[in-house]
């Protein structure tokens, strides 16, 4: 039996040296590619099991770094590094920019068939380098709403898909009304999936509580979002594509 093959990458970015997570399939050929971005916690085992969950499904994926291969448990440490992250959209793009030139120069990926999947802060990456016009197959961002610079949203030149738990209060309904008028306002091709009773990383197996209020995970409704994050690669960047399509 094949199975995939995974290694460790180390990448400069951000002025640190990132060390993320690449799972490949089975087989020598071009595959798609899927750019995973974790938490602002950092990445962690759950975002590597998610790419090698995405290599067993046949796609190339990349689990990209946020803080030089530490991963921050300690909120406040996570909030001084990603608060001002977050308001920087250039320093958002040179982080993705960096993981995705990795995943392109990988001989297996299809340079040109690629999809940016994010969490939180790493949601919010995936956004920048949509709003940055990569040209990407698709956009998920699962509790990353966070809007852009105004008018760069145009630039987006695929379909965008968001998660959010209806009780997250870090990105409140205000955050989500906003998100989407921006969406909606640059006539992207957008949908926004609120997971009911779910609160901020409900998809995240290891955070809860005491982590920080309104924080908690949501066992049923992290398996629906990763259904739904699968079935939007399944639409917009199929493993097999018809070449007549």
């Amino acid at each position: 039996m094949t199975t995939i093959t995974t290694r460790t990458v180390e990448y400069p970015a951000d002025g640190l040296t990132m060390i993320g997570h690449l799972a490949l399939p089975p087989g020598a050929d071009r595959r798609p590619a899927v750019l995973l971005g974790p938490e602002g916690t950092g990445l962690s085992d759950v975002e590597r099991r998610r790419a090698d969950a995405l290599a067993e499904l046949g796609y190339v994926a990349l689990a990209f770094d946020l803080h030089g291969g530490r991963y921050l448990q300690d909120p406040e440490e996570m909030l001084a590094r990603c608060m001002p992250l977050l308001a920087d959209p250039d320093r958002m793009r040179g982080i993705g920019h960096a993981a995705l030139d990795v995943l392109r120069t990988e001989p297996r990926t299809a340079p040109d068939r690629i999809a940016a999947v994010g969490y939180g802060t790493g949601g919010a990456i995936a956004l920048e380098l949509g709003r940055d016009g990569v040209d990407l197959r698709a956009i998920a961002t699962v509790n990353g709403l966070i809007t852009g610079r105004p008018g760069e949203a145009a630039r987006i030149r695929c379909p965008v898909w968001a998660g959010v738990g209806s009780e997250d209060p870090i990105m409140s309904p205000a955050q989500r009304a906003a998100f989407t008028a921006e969406m909606q306002g640059a006539g992207v091709d957008w949908r926004l999936v609120v997971y009911g009773g779910a609160l901020h990383a409900f998809h995240h197996p290891s955070v809860d509580h005491t982590v920080r209020p309104g924080v908690g995970y949501h066992p049923r409704h992290a398996q629906r979002a990763w259904r739904d994050v699968v079935a939007l690669l399944a639409e917009c960047l199929p493993v097999t594509e018809d070449p007549e399509a």
